[in-house]
């Protein structure tokens, strides 16, 4: 008899593509084992078009919806290939967690709640798929006072905590995030570093063709800009103690266009050094500053595989052992599908799941809304 199985499915601020992960789940609470993995890109179109809708623009409502239809059918597709590679029925799939494609983050503005939207069609993809699936997890925590982001921190707890050491989980997608995860019991912390591969990506694209630098390889050919590097790290974001969370709200291609406006001409190459030392920068200095004690850095998301941006980390924190995620059993573009599908256990076993401790709440919450098959 199977262990109870769920699947999670992440498209990240990044918007390279849709990871998805068929994980079992023991009934005694005991981890997670990962049955499959498996990926597909954002077809080119659905991309742009997703990317398009971070800002606002003309006819906004009626694109967003048909974008987060076409997204829920790539969804589909990646739970289709999960299923025939194990073999399996949708039957014996608990729930899907599915995060949808974050185009707006904005806690606790304008009227003191603020709002947040992540476009897909949880309906349509029970329908295609049907299975059960949990959406919507950011809002709740967003109701009780809080950020609603970084929703991983109680996972990464749960993955890659230890009950002797204080270690630390940073995840380098568009956006980085930190969970800093105590050996005594005591709730993780965690919050937003601020930009991971969201300019990286940007720049790359925009200068060589290429949807992202592979290894780092282009930025190691430049020089850092040490009066760039200064004006980026002069973002109020920066300074600001947590709880915090961000997107591409703020760091978009106008506010490094503006910077760049300001600091005059420089080289493409010379841009994306300066680019990489700023996400360095953020990470390095988000856990020195708060993660005391953390002797140990597991590294995930797509910046994980970037050899220069973990060569700069390790090097921004003589003492802590700075490895692959992998180490912890658990592949980098693997951990956030994995979380989605934690997620939505904890969702339909009427779990809490946020921490008012990362996210600033009033306590902690169920997250998430179930669309039954």
């Amino acid at each position: 008899m199977h262990a109870p199985c769920y699947i999670g499915l992440m498209s990240g601020t990044s918007l390279d593509g849709v990871d998805g992960v068929l994980a079992e789940f023991p009934e005694d609470g005991g981890g997670a084992r990962v049955l499959r993995h498996a990926t597909a890109p954002l077809p080119t179109a659905l991309r742009a078009e997703l990317l398009s809708l971070n800002r606002s623009g003309e006819n906004e409502l009626h694109r967003a919806a048909l974008a987060g239809n076409a997204l829920s059918r790539v969804y589909a597709a990646v739970v289709a290939d999960l299923l025939a590679a194990c073999g399996r029925p949708a039957g014996a799939v608990q729930a899907i967690g599915a995060h949808g494609q974050t185009v707006r983050h904005r806690p606790l503005e304008f009227d003191g709640t603020g709002y947040t939207l992540q476009l897909q069609n949880p309906a349509l993809l029970a329908e295609l798929t049907g299975i059960d699936v949990v959406a919507d997890f950011r809002s709740r925590d967003l109701a009780a006072g809080g950020q609603g982001a970084p929703l991983v921190p109680a996972f990464h707890q749960d993955w890659f905590g230890r009950p002797d050491a204080a270690v630390a989980a940073l995840n380098i997608g568009g956006i980085a995030n930190l969970s800093v995860l105590p050996a005594t019991g005591a709730d993780p912390t965690g919050f937003d570093c601020g930009p991971g591969n969201a300019l990286l990506d940007y720049w790359c694209q925009r200068h060589t063709g290429q949807p992202f630098d592979a290894d780092g390889a282009w930025g190691a050919t430049g020089q850092v800009l040490p009066a760039l590097l200064a004006a980026f790290k002069s973002e109020a974001f920066f300074a600001r103690t947590p709880p915090r969370s961000t997107g591409r709200d703020l760091f978009n291609a106008e506010w490094l266009s503006a910077h760049l406006a300001q600091q005059g001409a420089a080289r493409a190459e010379d841009v994306q050094a300066t680019l990489t030392a700023l996400t360095v920068h953020a990470c390095a200095e988000a856990l020195l500053r708060h993660g005391e004690g953390c002797q140990q850095l597991f590294v995930c998301g797509g910046g994980a595989l970037n050899g220069a941006l973990m060569r700069g980390l390790a090097t921004a924190l003589p003492g802590v052992q700075v490895e692959s995620s992998t180490r912890a059993g658990l592949p980098p573009l693997q951990v956030e599908a994995t979380a989605f599908a934690w997620l939505a256990r904890r969702t339909v076993e009427r779990r809490t799941a946020s921490l008012a401790s990362v996210t600033g709440a009033r306590g902690a919450r169920i997250l998430g809304a179930i669309y039954p098959a």
